[in-house]
């Protein structure tokens, strides 16, 4: 669904106060968060995902998926307790074993993470779907919020994008090649949140549904601007970590619909200040993306490094952040 089909379809959705509610699904953050006790030292995140499948393996389905649905948990600082499947079988086209391959996949995911599964919901449907909800929790201290980035911090991304633009290809049968597909989806953005609890995080998010700069643009958002924004993002187009044949594939026309929709909705709030190949990879709808920390230039180096150390062979710095200026983001 769409950034505008899901506003429209929320916009109604209006619920009573509480304080206890630290981030519910009116400030377009990664998880719902909500404190449990008087002083709110401990907050509980509730996230849900379900995807339809994106690579032909089934136990690399299943671990996708997983990975897919844990992320918002870590994009908000917090760790993964516990996890349900939620399990949507197309029993006509899906036999009893690649199902518990997928299932298989998920559970590795989920112990991958120090989380436990706690049960889930399956049912019939006609096109086969898998994912989690999953609970964590974090403390007030340690909530990191999607739009609460400074003045002057710097960017850093820990995977690659372009797997809708991967993925429409490899429906089409021309993708010869999946493994970078697999790898980098089913890994985990756990380590990655571990690693950046080590250094100075004023915000974050992963990168996933909305693509690069629909992301992005959330964390410029806000409402107490009649623009819809208080800060600017430059992201350095040279810098971010693209698949390796990403920009090929969108020359030759694999451009998910999706990818369409984010560039319609989010191009109005963006500056193109440099020649680009392919602009659409930036907006491309991604699956089991990389988290985005946002942090103090001083720190962003190191952190880079150590989450390359990490695995996150191609983590970068992709930009900084400014003043608001007349656009949102900014693709220099």
């Amino acid at each position: 669904m769409g950034p505008e089909d899901l506003k429209q379809l929320t916009s109604s959705l209006i619920q009573a106060d509480n304080p206890n509610v630290l981030a519910g699904f009116d400030g377009s953050e990664d998880c719902g968060a909500y404190a449990i006790d008087k002083d709110q030292d401990h907050v509980v995140l509730s996230s849900v995902d379900f995807i339809t499948p994106i690579v032909d393996d089934p136990y690399a389905y299943g671990c996708i998926a997983a990975a897919n649905s844990l992320s918002d948990i870590f994009a908000c600082g917090g760790r993964a307790i516990s996890a349900l499947n939620l399990f949507m079988w197309d029993r006509e086209n899906v036999d009893l074993q690649a199902a518990k391959e997928i299932l298989r996949g998920g559970l590795d995911k989920i112990k991958e993470s120090q989380a436990v599964l706690l049960g889930g919901h399956t049912t019939s449907d006609i096109e086969l779907k898998y994912g989690l909800s999953v609970t964590g929790m974090v403390s007030v201290e340690g909530l990191w919020r999607n739009n609460t980035a400074r003045i002057g911090d710097m960017l850093v991304l820990c995977k690659p994008i372009g797997s809708g633009i991967l993925s429409t290809a490899l429906k089409a049968e021309s993708l010869h090649d999946q493994s970078e597909l697999v790898s980098v989806l089913s890994c985990l953005n756990f380590r990655a949140s571990q690693v950046a609890k080590n250094y100075e995080i004023h915000a974050c998010t992963d990168i996933t549904g909305f693509g690069l700069v629909g992301h992005i643009f959330e964390m410029c958002k806000t409402t107490e601007n009649p623009k819809g924004f208080d800060k600017t993002i430059l992201l350095y187009t040279q810098e971010i970590p693209l698949f390796s044949c990403a920009i090929e594939l969108v020359k030759d026309g694999f451009v998910p619909g999706g990818t369409y929709v984010n560039k319609q909705v989010f191009a109005p709030f963006v500056e193109v200040a440099c020649d680009l190949q392919e602009e659409s990879v930036f907006y491309d709808v991604q699956t089991s993306g990389g988290l985005v920390f946002a942090l103090p230039a001083h720190q962003a180096k190191k952190l880079t490094d150590d989450l390359r150390q990490s695995g996150y062979e191609q983590a970068n710095i992709i930009g900084e952040v400014l003043e608001a200026r007349d656009k949102a983001v900014i693709l220099g």
